[in-house]
């Protein structure tokens, strides 16, 4: 696939002319606006109403899982005294909360469907962070490092049993239906980690291959997020399938904004390593749009990346910031930035044509719009 190739896929209509901020670097392009306070009230309540049972869920560990969990949320401190920490952009509670919304229910009745989700979302990140390595996330040591490798298994293990277990104790047919979706797109996240875990000592992966990965590490989970309200609320299957497709191609578009992060993002915003997925040899968007590409740049890349492949972990690590800098220059002359940064653009635009198939409140089709617009522009 050539540059011309890859810009035929991505739409020509935008909204506005804007700027977006990473390492210093000021990159032009068009974005939708962005009613960032209306977002943030949405995040805000979604957060509200789900942390306390979220915490009662969490209670229910034995120690010290309960004590680990907690440190992973931001509740506590290694030290076990109260924080305030970064818990998260709470984005897929706010979505299950909405998804009731749009089934005519009150938003109360998606807070179960909201608490498993993000169990399950937490199970998925204390379970990655050990298999990349990763030593901080949010600004703090994760759990693997902070305790050990594992409290980061038992601690992710009982969160994908709780998140089944708070809803299926409500009892319902509607919890089954919930229960069954949630568990096939944890299937799917899974079938997520390993594609990505396969490609990285990979010479080449297609566009379809880490689209495919992408959309079952991230996009299955936002659709089950964006979904499970409204089973919940008693919407048929229909509906509920709808609005997955919204939220599965809301999580392609947020997974290309992260894959941008993950190279170009700046660590202060991020709270992870400069060039984060460059260090762990990911097969990201950026980096398989530019050895799609063609041309000089795309041919360069393609050897460098070659050569690091066969290299060791130990070896990888004593790389200089400049080695990195000059495989992510690369990376952008080849056209991969910008064909990520138009992808994850096409995506949204899909995911809020989606809405346009569901009978809902107008309300609520604006604020799932203002979430997916957020989702395009936000630094962390």
């Amino acid at each position: 696939m050539n540059q011309r190739a890859l810009k035929a896929r991505v739409p020509a209509t935008e909204t506005r002319v804007s700027t977006i901020i990473t390492r210093g670097e000021t990159v032009t392009s068009a974005i939708p606006a962005v009613d960032t306070a209306g977002v943030r009230a949405l995040l805000e309540r979604g957060r509200t109403l789900a942390t306390p049972v979220l915490r009662a869920a969490v209670n229910r560990l034995a120690a010290p899982m309960d004590t680990v969990a907690a440190y992973h949320f931001g509740w506590i401190d290694a030290e076990g005294r109260p924080a305030h920490g970064d818990s998260g952009k709470a984005i897929r509670p706010a979505l299950a909360l909405l998804s009731a919304e749009a089934a005519g229910a009150a938003p109360e009745v998606g807070i179960p469907g909201a608490v498993a989700v993000e169990l399950v979302h937490n199970f998925s990140l204390l379970h990655d962070d050990l298999m990349d390595g990763d030593e901080q996330r949010r600004h703090r040591d994760t759990v693997w490092k902070a305790y050990s490798p594992a409290q980061a298994i038992l601690v992710g293990d009982a969160l994908f049993a709780l998140a089944n277990e708070v809803l299926l104790e409500l009892g319902t047919v509607e919890a089954g239906r919930a229960t069954r979706r949630l568990t096939t797109a944890t299937r799917k996240l899974i079938d997520g980690q390993a594609q990505d875990i396969s490609y990285e000592h990979r010479e080449r992966v297609t566009v379809a291959e880490c689209l495919e990965m992408e959309g079952n590490k991230t996009g299955a989970l936002l659709a089950c997020a964006v979904s499970i309200g409204a089973v919940l609320g008693g919407a048929d299957d229909r509906t509920a399938d709808t609005l997955e497709a919204y939220g599965y191609h809301l999580g392609l578009a947020f997974q290309a904004v992260d894959d941008l992060l993950g190279i170009w993002g700046d660590p202060e915003t991020t709270g992870k390593q400069t060039w984060s997925d460059l260090r762990q040899r990911k097969k990201s968007l950026p980096v398989v749009a530019a050895l799609a590409a063609g041309g000089p740049a795309s041919e360069r890349l393609a050897e460098i990346l070659a050569a690091d492949a066969k290299l060791s972990d130990s070896q990888l690590a004593d790389f200089t910031e400049e080695e990195f800098a000059s495989r992510a220059a690369l990376i952008e002359e080849a056209g991969g930035r910008e064909w990520t940064s138009q992808e994850a653009r096409r995506q949204h635009a899909t995911a809020v044509e989606a809405l346009n198939a569901v009978d809902m409140p107008a309300a609520v089709r604006d604020r799932l719009t203002a979430l997916a617009d957020f989702v395009v522009v936000r630094k962390n």
